[in-house]
């Protein structure tokens, strides 16, 4: 009778019930997942685990369920510093008596990293181990997630208007090329181009964002269709519809991020699904700016990759993917009219392997695979409020809530312990975050 030598690796996690996302919508009970240098080498049953690998760390989670880090999709995370700032505005006064205004008083570096800190404390508290950013200083957001150890596509902003970032159209794309090269082959931090919206973004800047995207093989990260002003403003001007101008103009294609899109018509999401479009959903910031319902079931039967995103703080007015998957399931079930719609495993699919897929990460993280990233959070399932427990999936997108986040890992690298930040000064970061608060409310104060 031989007796093999288990192999050593670096971290066994035993869980009472894992979700891979892929298989979709499968729950294996009493399963390890084994880690070794940050990557996913097996995914078998606890007992075979433990006869198969002598870990350097095991972490036993009797009461949890470990899915795949969640991913938010669309993001502006330097955002957080101006939370609640001003709620329950139309959009338009939102913007350009509050945001715009204060924004123009303290966009810079500093502010750009505070919010960023602030915002991977919150998102590693909740689950998320990726994020999609759009926002000015990308040099200092990606700087901020790599040092921070959390995982982030960066936009490289593209405007047709001077900002604090670059004063010119060849400079927005001067900027952007630098950055890239500055995070290329970063094992953790990759980048996109992320115009603003085709309102504010001109043909000749599409084009060449185009022909740039092509080249570097990076995705396009862009609100459109987020509001019917928006689309009628379009139609006046250019006699299209924004959808239609991107067309035109070559960049509905598989790199396309499109954000929002509350506006589509039937044909639009036949394109979409054609051309292998990704859309972002970000139910709650729509619902609060009142800016109109994503057909999202509507777009997940038609085949085109959903995924879900929170949009800024200022708009939401948190980072929560729960809160994000219960609200966007419940909402796409009203807005088609059955309740079967956007359930509750294609919700979770949506928060992790659909929004890995938009960012063009699908092959290293958003599932639980063999060869993919330890990108991981689990989450305590016994607390009473999901209990009695029936259907693993729907206690996730239904009833858990982001306090019952317990343990998170990005690359294999423990981020959050039995609900304590790892290597994260929660004292200095809300030191930071008190002192722009008493900046930013003098400056909307005046």
């Amino acid at each position: 009778m031989s007796h093999t030598t288990p192999q050593t690796i670096d971290l066994l996690i035993e869980a009472r019930w894992v979700v891979p996302v892929e298989p979709h919508g499968v729950v294996l009970e009493q399963h390890a997942v084994a880690v070794d240098q940050g990557v996913i080498v097996a995914l078998l049953p606890i007992a075979d685990a433990r006869a198969a690998y002598a870990p350097r760390e095991r972490v036993e989670l009797g009461e949890h369920v470990l899915i795949p880090g969640l991913v938010n999709t669309h993001t502006h995370n330097p955002m957080t510093l101006l939370r609640g700032l001003a709620d329950d505005l139309p959009l338009m006064v939102w913007l350009q008596k509050h945001i715009w205004p204060v924004e123009g008083q303290v966009i810079g570096p500093e502010f750009v990293r505070d919010g960023v800190e602030l915002a991977v404390a919150e998102m590693i508290r909740g689950g998320t181990t990726c994020a999609n950013e759009n926002y000015f200083f990308p040099d200092v957001i990606g700087a901020t997630y790599r040092r921070m150890g959390f995982r982030a596509v960066v936009g490289l902003p593209v405007i047709e208007f001077p900002t604090a970032w670059a004063k010119s159209q060849d400079e927005y794309f001067e900027r952007a090329i630098e950055v890239h090269d500055s995070f290329r082959g970063d094992p953790l931090v990759g980048t996109a181009f992320a115009p603003h919206a085709p309102y504010t973004v001109s043909d000749e800047s599409f084009e060449r964002i185009r022909v740039l995207s092509d080249q570097l093989d990076i995705q396009v990260h862009l609100h459109t269709h987020e509001t019917a002003h928006e689309v009628d403003e379009e139609k006046g001007k250019s006699g299209l519809r924004p959808f239609q101008r991107l067309q035109k103009l070559g960049l509905v294609n598989d790199r396309l991020i499109a954000v929002h899109m509350t506006q589509l018509t039937e044909g639009e999401i036949a394109a979409c699904a054609e051309a292998g479009v990704s859309v972002v959903h970000c139910p709650e910031s729509n619902l609060k700016l009142a800016s109109g319902f994503c057909p999202a079931e509507k777009l997940r039967r038609a085949g085109v990759n959903v995924a879900l995103g929170t949009d800024g703080c200022a708009s939401n007015n948190d980072l929560d993917m729960f809160g994000e998957m219960r609200t966007a399931a419940l909402l796409a079930k009203a807005v088609a009219g059955d309740a079967a719609a956007f359930d509750a495993a294609y919700a979770l699919r949506a928060a992790t392997l659909n929004g890995a897929r938009a960012m063009g990460l699908e092959d290293r993280i958003g599932s639980i695979e063999v060869g993919k990233q330890a990108d991981l959070a689990a989450v305590r399932l016994s607390d009473l409020e999901t209990q009695p427990l029936f259907h693993i999936a729907s206690q996730l997108a239904y009833a858990a809530g982001r306090h019952q986040v317990s343990d998170v890992w990005i690359h294999g690298v423990r981020k959050l312990a039995a609900r304590t930040l790892v290597d994260i000064d929660t004292d200095a970061i809300l030191a930071k975050t008190h002192a722009w608060r008493e900046r930013i409310a003098a400056i909307d104060a005046g």
